[in-house]
């Protein structure tokens, strides 16, 4: 919301004068002085999307009749339902469905002997009128950002210089109570852009590892990791064949990798930029539903996250993005 600076438009948006609104009697120059950062929840709606609620603090100021400044502040709850679908590129799509407004409460400087009046006139005729117009395209605004996001998706990932995969939905996304399900379409391209073919029906995944909470699950096919293997073979000077792949890993037996933070944090700063490094160890286990889960290997990880420092409203944040990471 920062980065598409929605506040500021949607304060300026509000100022205007809105269409099918009538004057306030005895209020004038009625202008948004101030939105507040909203209050986001979101819930899971299975089989639909997300569903949103946003409670937003606006302050509108004014003249009033005796020519004192006037300023009312008004907390508003907007509820919608988003669709989570899928677009021609094969990227996750949100749309809004049945936004609406209600008002929670209004807080005034006017003296009280005026607040039944003005007040509940203010009420009826306009915040019930403009609200909707103002905070509604809101939403269509943020999602059409996280959209944007979502086109990376699509967009080639380099492996290094042996080439790289793209991906994309191969079925529009499921929707469950507590996660949300994507099946992708993986693409391995070498170097000069030549696919690397994929059997055409790949084996069925027969069930995932139990969901543990908080935590974002990722399958992968033994046919995908067989493509990408042979895109490194080069550099692993490594004779990748299927035989062996499916000797170490068959398709019915999924495989979880666990991934811990064993060393404190270490940060790294220089005069432009800072280097935190994280030393773990990246755990692969095979996991079958009725059985106890079995130790396949153990990989030393040294990750290195670069850091950029920026100030906003007065306070420090750290943007963290990959730098390179070590396995041995």
């Amino acid at each position: 919301m920062t980065e598409s600076d929605i506040l500021q438009k949607l304060a300026a948006a509000a100022a205007k004068k809105q269409p099918g609104v009538k004057p306030i009697k005895g209020i004038s120059r009625v202008k948004v002085k101030d939105v507040q950062p909203p209050e986001i929840t979101l819930t899971f709606l299975p089989g639909t999307g997300l569903f949103m609620a946003v409670l937003t603090r606006i302050t509108i100021t004014g003249k009033s009749f005796i020519g004192a400044n006037m300023e009312i502040t008004v907390v508003a709850n907007m509820t919608a339902k988003n669709k989570l679908s899928q677009d021609d590129l094969g990227c996750p799509k949100f749309s809004v469905g049945d936004c609406q407004i209600s008002l929670v409460s209004v807080k005034t400087n006017l003296p009280s002997s005026m607040l039944p009046e003005i007040v509940n006139k203010f009420l009826v005729t306009t915040l019930q009128k403009v609200l909707p117009d103002m905070l509604c395209p809101a939403v269509d605004a943020v999602l059409t950002l996280v959209n944007q996001k979502f086109t990376t998706l699509v967009s080639p990932s380099s492996v290094g210089d042996a080439g790289s995969i793209r991906y994309a939905l191969l079925s529009p996304p499921v929707t469950r109570e507590d996660f949300i399900e994507l099946d992708l379409n993986t693409m391995v391209l070498h170097e000069g852009g030549d696919l690397i073919d994929l059997p055409t029906d790949p084996p069925a995944l027969t069930s995932l590892p139990p969901k543990m909470d908080s935590a974002t699950q990722l399958a992968l096919s033994v046919n995908f990791l067989s493509a990408e293997l042979t895109l490194l073979q080069t550099s692993l000077n490594l004779d990748v064949t299927e035989t062996t792949l499916s000797e170490s890993l068959p398709p019915s037996q999924p495989m979880v990798i666990e991934i811990r933070i064993t060393q404190r944090p270490v940060l790294t700063m220089q005069q432009d930029k800072g280097l935190v490094h994280l030393f773990g160890t990246a755990e692969f286990l095979t996991s079958q539903p009725d059985a106890a889960r079995e130790s396949l290997f153990v990989l030393n990880i040294h990750i290195n996250l670069g850091t950029q420092f920026s100030l906003q409203e007065e306070k420090l944040r750290i943007s963290l993005a990959l730098d390179r990471s070590d396995i041995r």
